[in-house]
């Protein structure tokens, strides 16, 4: 675990700004920005799991974005988009969540299972009440995880569900043959196990998930998973990874409830605890003014305060710390039109370029405390909030938002690196770096819509060679991409100079960079 001043970003910043004169053939005044890599201080490693991404049936996030079905005109590889497929095993999602999200404690997994004309058709009580055919089940989930190369995380139904039915569903998956829930799947076209190792037990219980307290919900949690995990490794020798339903932001209430209510027994069958943080905007995505960006921009500092809190209470309660702090849901919430509600679906968002610059921001808070984090999912795949792809028919683009993950892509299984400045703005520079080998990453946001910055780093503990960078950037933080021009904002090359004391670079206004650097 790393070790912490009041020069270390606790708040999500690392900046201190000096007006000075606007240089030469830039088009904004810049200040400067300061901070300190520490080469030789390792904090923890980025799990690649701390990139991952949450798909719910929700909207079209489902159907018509991620499964168009096999009968469909629109190229597809057995039902699932094939546009989307490789755009998402392009950018590399490591862990990909699903059901749900509040869909999840109304879905019994037997509905998705077996021919596709014999699937009951079941009313979505939380996304539109609307009728779906449940063409998108199991199989099909598994399938799409193993097209785009993510290791699959379930959902379980706590809410509406019984013990029964999710342990029933996890031997269906793990269990190799011999079983008759395993001899089903084969009968069902999957001869091999889907070996499915991340397990939710149940979501957002104090909510969507059965309105519960932390008592019930712990009760019922210790109930769940006392099928799910046993000694022997559960079904098919995968041991299950075991995800309790954590708070709604920094919740330290239902937090402290709920694990006085677990107590030691419940935790030997704890392997995860998710929080849920979502950066709403008080704005439809396109029409934000200059208040709402910085509102809810701020909001990354809050995230990293709730982190350091939320984790706290897990090592206080767990001093052997075998219970990892996940956020696998996050991301901006904006207001949704009706336009956009009528005709794209349930909570479709378009992606901006403040889109972009928030996914940065919340990447570079799970680098900074990688010792304390297990997992991160991004709210959610397709078209729905915080969307790395859009699709509208036979169209599917990629958003600014996935383009921030393709620069940040090779922060993942680095060790993430001390980072100090002097001051917290949670609207000043952010950035986190990460090193592997003989090789610095680094990644610096701009978040300010009317200011650059000549950023700083001195680097210590390392010698620095060449350097070589790529940014995302536009001037106006209301642009973005769409299915007549898909490429306004697109990562381009940028100029970085590493020194003997260490990197410096120009960043303009909403700019997302990312430094490659040689080090010794």
């Amino acid at each position: 675990m790393s070790s912490f001043t009041r020069r270390t970003f606790l708040a999500g910043a690392a900046s201190v700004f000096h007006p000075i004169t606007a240089r030469k053939g830039l088009g904004y005044q810049p200040a400067t920005a300061k901070a300190t890599i520490q080469a030789d201080v390792p904090v923890g490693q980025i799990r690649p799991e701390l990139h991952g991404h949450f798909a719910e049936h929700l909207g079209s996030c489902i159907y018509g974005g991620l499964w168009v079905g096999k009968n469909s005109p629109i190229p597809n590889i057995n039902g699932h988009r094939k546009q989307a497929v490789e755009y998402l095993r392009a950018v590399g999602i490591p862990v990909l969540r699903w059901p749900g999200g509040c869909f999840a404690d109304d879905y019994h997994w037997r509905d998705g299972i077996g021919p596709l004309e014999k699937r009951p058709r079941r009313v979505n009580i939380w996304w539109g009440m609307y009728t779906e055919d449940n063409s998108f089940g199991t199989h099909e989930f598994i399938e799409l995880c193993r097209l785009i190369e993510a290791e699959p995380y379930i959902a379980g139904n706590v809410g509406s569900g019984t013990p029964q039915e999710l342990r029933d569903w996890m031997e269906y998956c793990n269990y190799p043959s011999g079983s008759t829930l395993s001899d089903e799947r084969i009968a069902n076209g999957a001869k091999e196990p889907f070996g499915v190792r991340y397990w939710g037990v149940g979501n957002e219980n104090w909510g969507c998930g059965g309105t519960m307290t932390p008592e019930e919900y712990a009760g019922l949690y210790r109930r769940f998973s006392t099928y799910l995990a046993r000694r022997q490794g559960s079904f098919g020798g995968i041991r299950p990874y075991l995800i309790a339903c954590g708070p709604n932001r920094n919740d330290t209430d239902w937090t402290k409830r709920f694990l006085e209510t677990l107590g030691p027994r419940g935790a030997r069958l704890t392997h995860g605890y998710a929080m849920h943080f979502y950066s709403n905007g008080r704005s439809p995505a396109t029409k934000f003014t200059v208040e709402h960006l910085k509102e809810q921009l701020s909001s990354f500092a809050e995230l990293e305060k709730g982190i350091g809190q939320q984790h706290a209470m897990l090592r206080g309660f767990d001093p052997e710390g075998r219970i990892d702090l996940l956020i696998d849901e996050w991301g901006v919430w904006d207001q949704i039109t009706q336009e956009d509600r009528e005709r794209y679906g349930a909570l479709w968002q378009q992606i901006t370029m403040r889109s972009a610059v928030a996914a940065a921001m919340g990447l570079n808070v799970f680098h900074r405390q990688a010792d304390k984090l297990g997992m991160g999912n991004l709210a959610q795949t397709v078209n729905v909030l915080h969307a790395l792809l859009l699709t509208e028919g036979e169209h599917c683009i990629r958003t600014s938002t996935y383009y921030a993950f393709e620069l940040m892509k090779a922060h993942r299984g680095r060790t993430s690196l001390r980072i100090e400045s002097d001051t917290q703005d949670p609207l000043g520079l952010s950035m986190s770096a990460s090193r592997s080998g003989s090789e610095l990453v680094v990644t610096l946001v701009n978040p300010n819509h009317d200011r650059g910055m000549s950023v700083e780093c001195q680097v210590t503990g390392a010698g620095l060679g060449r350097a070589s960078a790529r940014m995302l950037q536009h001037a106006d933080f209301n642009a973005c991409n769409t299915f007549e021009n898909p490429d306004i904002i697109v990562p381009k090359n940028h100029p970085v100079e590493a020194t003997a004391r260490g990197i410096k670079a120009e960043l303009p206004p909403l700019a997302i960079v990312t430094a490659t650097v040689a080090i010794s």
